[in-house]
């Protein structure tokens, strides 16, 4: 009898040792409270608003020169005021076209950042996962791949708070 609650009790402590350590984090409030992600949003928001001045400040000088011209054409032969049309437009459409690829460029420099930022915080919750014994590390996030989670399991926090010292340190 002895034996078999040896067995047992053997048994058991074998299956729990087996058991997988999991947890989960929230994926976007992990991305979206990192400091780092922070401190790119806020680059990119002075960037921003100086392209939106640029932009103004140049659509103010074509308004400008535009009202300028609209008042000169009256006084112009119509082939002359036609050729100023025609060169007020073509500045018109050099000038979109610069601010467009402007922005496009903008745009994707800020995504390259996100994307390379987005690549390094996987890299560290999968560090993290191994280096505190988890067997799964699962990702929560709006279309519900974690659909419930203990609290317990949620090391969002303990995460986050790692990864903004380690963000600091640098």
């Amino acid at each position: 009898m002895k034996k078999l609650i040896l067995i047992g009790a053997l048994s058991i402590m074998a299956i729990s040792c087996q058991q997988n350590k999991i947890a989960f984090v929230d994926n976007t409030k992990l991305i979206n409270e990192y400091q780092e992600k922070i401190d790119i949003e806020a680059k990119y928001k002075g960037k921003i608003e100086k392209f939106d001045k640029k932009t103004d400040s140049l659509s103010r000088a074509f308004q400008s020169e535009a009202q300028s011209f609209e008042a000169e054409a009256k006084s112009l032969p119509q082939s002359q005021a036609q050729e100023k049309y025609n060169s007020l437009l073509q500045k018109r459409q050099a000038m979109s076209q610069q601010l467009q690829m402007e922005e496009q460029k903008l745009s994707q420099e800020s995504q390259q950042e996100i994307d390379s930022l987005i690549k390094k915080v996987r890299t560290f919750v999968k560090d993290y996962g191994k280096e505190k014994g988890y067997t799964f590390v699962l990702g929560s996030n709006e279309a519900g791949s974690v659909l419930y989670g203990e609290e317990s399991k949620d090391i969002t926090s303990e995460v986050l708070k790692e990864i903004n010292e380690e963000y600091k340190s640098k």
